[in-house]
C-alpha cells in the first residue's frame, strides 16, 4: 500500500491512499479522498495551525494566575465539583493552549506539566503537527469509530504499532479499545479463553496496578481502589524485583526465593492459573525498574508451567531506553499478550498468532476516534525516527539531568531528604526510575507530606503527583520529546519553592 501525505502537516494516511484508489479502481477517486486532497482544505488546515502556533508562542514561562479572571475560574471549579460529586484533586481546568511543556489554565496562570495526564500528553502542549491532525480529522464523517464498521484509521494505527512490535516479539494482531483498563480487561479474556476457561486465578505481582474496572481494581494491590467491591477475581501476588534486597543476600539466592515463590502458587493451584501479570516497570506501585534475570526465571517458570505471560505497557510503553520496555530488557520472546496506552491516544491490546482468540471475545461499539488514531499513529512514527533511545539517546539524557538536580537539590537541602525508609526497614535511594520515569522521595516518604509538597508545586507552577505504597515519592512523567536541557533548572525552581512550603 502506497500512502499519501496530507498537504497542511506532511502526515502519511493509510486511509487517504486506500480512498485515492476507491471503487472506481486505480485511476479512480472516492469523495472522500478528493476532500482530503482539496486545495482549500489543505490551506485552511495550514492556516489554522499557524495561527495556533502564533498564540502559543506567547507561553514563554511559568506565571501566577490573572486576578481578573479569578471569579470566572472558581465559578467553573464549582460547577466542576457539582457534577463530579466532589471538587477536584488539583485546581486543573486547562484554556485549550500550552506550548510544549508548559500549559496555560483557565485562570491566566502557566505552569510546568511534568504530569502530562499522567502520561498521555507526551509531545506536549500545542504540539502543531498534532493540531494539523486534529483539524483535519474534524473533516471526518463521523466522530467516533467502532467494531463493526470503521474507517481505515484504527487499522493504520494498529499497523504501524505491530510493525515495532513485532521487531522484539512474537506478537501478531492487535485489538484497539477505549482505555487501558478496558485493554486489561480484553487481555484477560485473551488468557482466559486460551486457558479453555479452566483456570480461574490470575498472578501479579506486589504493588501493581491495572486500572480502576472492576476486574482491575481487584487484581491491583491497592485496597483503597476496591473499597466496597465484591472480590470476585482470584488473584496470587508476588514480589517485584528489589535490587536493594537482591543486594544484601545475592542475586541469585534473591532470584532462586522468587522461582520459589512461584512454584509455591503453581503447586497449590495446579493447572489453576491463566497468566502472570507482568509490570516490568512499575507505574503507580512507584516507578520500581524490574530485571531481567528475574524475570526470565520468573518467565521460563511460567512457560514450562503453560501460564500465559501478560505485559502491561501501559504507562512504561515509548518512555523507558527502548520503545517497548521487553525490548530494554530483552524479554519479548516470552511475551503472549501485551497491553499499550496513554501516550498512543487509544489504547491497545496485542497478542501472539497462538493467542488469538475466537470470534466474538472482543467487541465493542467504540474502538476510538478518527483522531485518536491519527495521533497515535504520528507518536510511534516520531518516536521511531527520533534520536530518544539507547545509551545516548535524549531520554536517558534528560533522566540523567533529572537525577543531578535531585542530588543537588537534596544536598542544598538536606532536612527535605531524610533517609528514605521502607516499610521492611530498609533505606532506599532517593531517586529512580528510567528514562521518562522519574520519581524522588523527599520528606522520608511520609504519605502526608508527598501529597502537600504535590500541592505546594502545583501553586508554584509546577504540575507533578504521586506513586508508590510506602514509601511514597513524587513522580514525573514529562514531555520529554519537546523539552529542552535548559528546562530543568526553571522545572527545579518551582519545586524548590514547593518544598520549601512543606519542607
Amino acid at each position: 500500500m502506497t500512502s499519501t501525505k496530507s498537504a497542511a502537516s506532511g502526515v502519511s494516511s493509510g486511509a487517504e491512499a486506500i480512498g485515492g484508489a476507491g471503487v472506481g479502481g486505480p485511476s479512480g477517486s472516492t469523495v472522500g479522498a478528493a476532500l482530503r486532497a482539496s486545495p482549500a482544505v489543505a490551506s485552511a488546515v495550514a492556516a489554522l495551525v499557524a495561527e495556533a502556533k502564533r498564540h502559543s508562542a506567547r507561553i514563554t514561562d511559568v506565571r501566577p494566575a490573572d486576578p481578573g479572571l479569578k471569579t470566572e475560574y472558581e465559578a467553573l471549579m464549582k460547577r466542576a465539583a457539582e457534577v463530579r460529586g466532589r471538587g477536584l484533586l488539583y485546581p486543573y481546568i486547562g484554556s485549550g493552549v500550552g506550548h510544549g511543556a508548559l500549559v496555560e489554565l483557565a485562570d491566566g496562570s502557566v505552569k510546568w506539566d511534568m504530569i502530562t495526564g499522567i502520561g498521555v500528553h507526551f509531545f506536549g502542549h500545542s504540539d502543531p503537527e498534532m493540531i494539523g491532525l486534529g483539524v483535519e480529522s474534524g473533516l471526518d464523517d463521523v466522530l467516533k469509530h467502532g467494531n463493526l464498521v470503521t474507517n481505515f484509521e484504527a487499522y493504520g494505527f494498529g499497523e504501524t504499532l505491530l510493525a515495532e512490535a513485532k521487531k522484539g516479539s512474537r506478537l501478531r494482531h492487535a485489538y484497539v479499545s477505549t482505555s487501558g483498563a478496558m485493554a486489561n480487561e480484553n487481555a484477560l479474556k485473551v488468557c482466559y479463553q486460551k486457558a479453555g476457561g479452566l483456570a480461574p486465578r490470575v498472578i501479579a505481582f506486589k504493588d501493581c496496578f491495572m486500572g480502576r474496572s472492576v476486574t482491575m481494581c481487584q487484581i491491583g494491590d491497592t485496597s483503597e481502589y476496591r473499597q466496597g467491591v465484591p472480590l470476585s477475581t482470584l488473584v496470587d501476588y508476588m514480589p517485584f524485583w528489589d535490587e536493594e534486597a537482591a543486594a544484601r543476600m545475592g542475586k541469585a539466592r534473591y532470584i532462586d526465593m522468587g522461582v520459589q515463590h512461584l512454584e509455591m502458587l503453581l503447586d497449590r493451584y495446579p493447572g489453576q492459573h491463566a497468566c502472570f501479570i507482568f509490570e516490568l516497570v512499575q507505574g503507580e506501585g512507584g516507578f520500581n525498574v524490574g530485571d531481567r534475570d528475574y524475570f526470565k526465571a520468573l518467565m521460563d517458570l511460567c512457560r514450562a508451567r503453560k501460564v500465559a505471560i501478560w505485559d502491561d505497557e501501559i504507562q512504561t510503553f515509548g518512555r523507558t531506553e527502548r520503545m517497548f520496555a521487553y525490548e530494554m530488557l530483552d524479554l519479548g520472546d516470552y511475551v503472549d499478550v501485551f497491553c499499550v496506552g496513554k501516550m498512543t491516544q487509544a489504547c491497545v491490546t496485542m497478542f501472539t498468532e497462538e493467542f488469538n482468540p475466537k470470534a466474538g471475545l472482543l467487541s465493542g461499539t467504540f474502538t476510538g476516534e478518527g483522531v485518536s488514531f491519527r495521533w497515535g499513529t504520528r507518536v510511534v512514527e516520531r518516536l521511531r525516527d527520533g534520536d530518544y533511545y539507547g545509551p545516548d539517546g535524549r531520554f536517558a539524557k534528560h533522566h540523567a539531568a533529572f537525577r543531578s538536580h535531585v542530588s543537588a537539590l537534596a544536598a542544598k537541602h538536606p532536612a527535605w531528604f531524610p533517609k528514605v525508609v521502607d516499610r521492611a526497614g530498609y533505606e532506599r535511594p532517593i531517586a529512580g526510575g528510567v528514562g521518562g520515569m522519574m520519581r524522588f522521595t523527599p520528606f522520608g516518604g511520609k504519605k502526608d507530606k508527598i501529597a502537600a509538597a504535590c500541592k505546594a508545586c502545583f501553586d508554584e507552577g509546577l504540575i507533578t503527583f504521586w506513586c508508590g505504597h510506602g514509601p511514597y515519592h513524587m513522580r514525573m512523567l514529562p514531555p520529554l520529546p519537546v523539552m529542552k536541557m535548559e528546562d530543568w533548572p526553571r522545572v527545579f525552581a518551582c519545586l524548590e519553592r514547593g518544598l520549601a512550603k512543606v519542607g
